[in-house]
């Protein structure tokens, strides 16, 4: 479907005079289909039951009025079996899932070490399945566990770092104005790429300067520089004469309502050379270390115990006593 078809349903859905087509259930197919594809021929069958009978749940979930599994959570499932299956013939060289024991699960989980828990979840679920349905005797993920340890783990920027970015964003003259405004927003006010995504024209509050974003119960004041590059990506918006409710709008969503997909958000700091995770969980951690963690947790609409994650497990120099005072 093209932007012009786009558009059309999107006039006639809105105003009740047709029903929105299946365009985005036939992609969501198709995705899933070349993954399945893509596992071994000897090892499809299993995978292919298996996504059929997660679809049955996520069917029977939505008819039932409870929180169904997302497109993209099925999808990134059958991605994980088609790595461990790929996996499992190249390096194991091992083409049935009867064949499949523990030691196998560890070497494909320390493949990416930080995916552990995730894909340690989905090979639960596939393994259960298995079994239930006589394809393994015996689960091999049963003994397994997450052996993650709770805390921040993750990279944050060094002051230096932050600075250059800050620069790059409020002066650079050839910076596309998505980045800027992820960036910045990010940076100041540890906004995620979701919340960014998701954020509309209706959510800006012009006179007072304040924005509402996703689940935070109030809207966030933006500082001076975070209000210009927002005003320079309202600028970007205009020029994509658009209806579109959202902020950020792109070649693909001028047309509809939708807000830019998750994919354009993910690489939208690339030229940055940072992630944006990397660039919230900077602001997080120092907010969390200098800040009472249930505050922010509130601040942000977070769960508390989400936020204790960020605690920093050493103590800045500058904060201690100087040990050489209390000596004397």
């Amino acid at each position: 479907m093209g932007s012009f078809a786009r558009a059309l349903e999107d006039f006639f859905t809105r105003h009740g005079l047709a029903l929105p087509t299946d365009q985005a259930e036939r992609l969501a197919a198709g995705r899933r289909r070349r993954r399945i594809e893509a596992v071994p021929d000897s090892m499809r069958a299993a995978v292919s039951a298996f996504d059929a009978s997660r679809m049955r749940a996520q069917d029977r979930a939505r008819r039932a009025g409870t929180r169904p599994r997302s497109d993209h959570t099925q999808e990134t499932a059958l991605a994980t079996m088609r790595d461990l299956a790929l996996f499992l013939l190249t390096d194991q060289d091992k083409d049935d899932w009867s064949l499949v024991d523990v030691h196998d699960i560890e070497a494909f989980l320390a493949t990416l070490p930080r995916a552990r828990k995730r894909r340690l979840t989905v090979l639960r679920q596939f393994f259960r399945f298995a079994r239930a349905n006589k394809v393994v005797l015996v689960d091999p993920t049963h003994t397994l566990t997450v052996k993650e340890a709770n805390g921040f783990r993750g990279r944050t920027l060094t002051l230096d770092q932050q600075r250059q970015l800050f620069h790059r964003w409020t002066t650079g003259e050839r910076v596309h104005p998505h980045e800027a405004l992820v960036g910045m927003l990010a940076l100041l006010h540890g906004v995620s790429s979701s919340e960014a995504r998701m954020l509309q024209i209706d959510d800006i509050d012009e006179a007072a300067r304040k924005v509402r974003l996703g689940k935070r119960p109030h809207p966030v004041p933006l500082d001076p520089a975070s209000w210009t590059v927002l005003q320079q990506g309202l600028a970007h918006r205009a020029a994509w004469r658009t209806d579109n409710p959202h902020v950020m709008v792109t070649k693909g969503t001028k047309a509809g309502r939708s807000p830019a997909s998750t994919s354009y958000l993910s690489h939208i700091l690339d030229d940055c050379g940072f992630p944006p995770r990397m660039i919230r969980s900077t602001r997080l951690v120092d907010l969390v270390n200098t800040m009472d963690p249930k505050l922010v947790a509130s601040a942000f609409g977070m769960d508390p115990q989400a936020a204790l994650i960020y605690l920093a497990d050493h103590i800045d120099p500058g904060r201690l006593p100087d040990q050489h005072q209390q000596r004397t």
